[in-house]
């Protein structure tokens, strides 16, 4: 299965919709996205997927209208490693929801989290997540529904979610891919926040998944504040130690498309700094070239 349609560039945008749009609706984003200057809006239904079919179709017609790419952000209520079977099913529903509403309004990327660690090893999580996984993706694909189920890169050490275990869970199962949340993984360890470590990230991707991979990426960038477990919260870009610069060079250097989201406080003001940031850059290297 091979859903990637090249791009010449990467796309920025907010995750949700931004704060300025008149409207705390989609298509209201959707069109503030356009004004703004913006080129991509993760759909974030952060507790629960409650839009419907006529909603979603003035969403996918909307996008389409104004040129926005859409992706969608499963609800943050998803553990797929749960010892209780109804907290399962409750999370295999809410990425299924999110699938198929996301399919009908036209995105073709589907963001979550997988899971916890809990008393489990990482092995045995592994397994456990691997399974459900597997069985959601093989459910979309028989009811047609071509997105990529995007497991997150996470933030905390308690989480399922190192980029280890994203990569094999994508090279294993059709159908599935990464988000790349580099705040997460900064947050994580402690470290991974120069523009070495950025391109070695980069190139374990591709050596990993193919070079489809980082033409088509998924990615997450904010501002973050963590601790010896991990993240602890987000932040705006410049309150944060990020080297998104260093990030972005890396992004040029190794040729990646595909959507930036940002998840600062502020994901317009922060959305719009690296898309800007990401221009200068592009125009010096390709100066320098």
């Amino acid at each position: 299965m091979d859903y990637h349609k090249r791009q010449t560039s990467l796309l920025f945008g907010t995750a949700g919709v931004p704060p300025s749009a008149p409207r705390p609706s989609s298509v209201a984003g959707i069109r503030q996205i356009r004004l703004l200057g913006l080129d991509c809006m993760e759909l974030d239904f952060v507790r629960s997927v409650t839009m419907g079919d006529r909603t979603a179709t003035e969403v996918e017609h909307t996008a389409a209208a104004e040129q926005v790419q859409l992706s969608v952000h499963a609800p943050y209520y998803i553990n797929l490693n749960a010892d209780d079977a109804g907290t399962v099913k409750d999370s295999r529903t809410r990425i299924l929801k999110a699938a198929r509403v996301g399919w009908k309004c036209g995105a073709k990327h589907v963001v979550f989290h997988a899971g916890y660690y809990q008393r489990y090893s990482a092995e045995m999580t592994y397994s456990r997540i691997r399974s459900h996984v597997l069985e959601l993706s093989q459910q979309l694909q028989a009811e047609g529904i071509q997105v990529w189920l995007r497991p997150e890169t996470m933030g905390r050490r308690s989480q399922f979610g190192s980029l280890d275990e994203i990569l094999e869970l994508s090279s294993e199962l059709e159908g599935v891919a990464p988000c790349l949340d580099f705040a997460h993984l900064h947050a994580r360890s402690g470290r991974d926040n120069s523009y070495e470590e950025f391109v070695a990230h980069l190139q374990r991707v591709e050596d990993k998944l193919g070079r489809n991979s980082l033409n088509d990426a998924h990615i997450h960038i904010s501002g973050i504040e963590y601790g010896p477990q991990g993240e602890r919260r987000h932040l705006m870009l410049d309150e944060s130690d990020l080297r998104y610069e260093a990030l972005l060079q890396a992004l040029i250097d190794c040729d990646v498309r595909g959507q930036v989201i940002c998840e600062s406080l502020n994901t317009q003001q922060d959305a719009l700094l690296l898309q800007q940031v990401y221009r200068q850059l592009s125009g010096r290297t390709k100066q320098e070239r």
